[in-house]
């Protein structure tokens, strides 16, 4: 029964690293539309360069949960001390990056009230 739980894991947390790539791509995707008025213009605004990073940043932080979670996912069946060690050193890594990527956001977002948006495709 141990062996159905830890191959069901294994597909929950390749499935959970997928969708963490497929966030961070779409992150990536929508910060080069916001970026594509200014590189048309070849000279770069600073507002739109920094909606551009708010966007990926949101993107990133949530890519990195998804990330977590498939590692704590990973873990959790059976686990040896050295894939606690690991965990806990991956988990530490990443909550120093959502944590600053969030302090950086929070202080955008008294900056401008109003979150920037992808323009339209049309």
């Amino acid at each position: 029964m141990e062996e159905v739980f830890r191959e069901a894991s294994e597909y929950i947390a390749l499935a959970l690293e997928a969708f963490s790539v497929l966030t961070i791509a779409v992150g990536a995707f929508e910060a080069v539309i916001l970026c594509a008025p200014a590189l048309r213009m070849r000279r770069g605004s600073h507002g739109i360069r920094r909606a551009a990073w708010l966007s990926l940043a949101r993107w990133l932080l949530l890519g990195l949960e998804f990330m977590l979670a498939a590692d704590i996912v990973r873990t959790v069946i059976a686990p040896s001390w050295n894939d606690i060690g690991q965990l806990a050193a991956i988990a530490v890594i990443r909550t120093f990056l959502n944590f600053f990527l969030e302090r950086d956001l929070e202080a955008a977002a008294k900056e401008s009230p109003s979150p920037p948006t992808a323009p339209e495709l049309t």
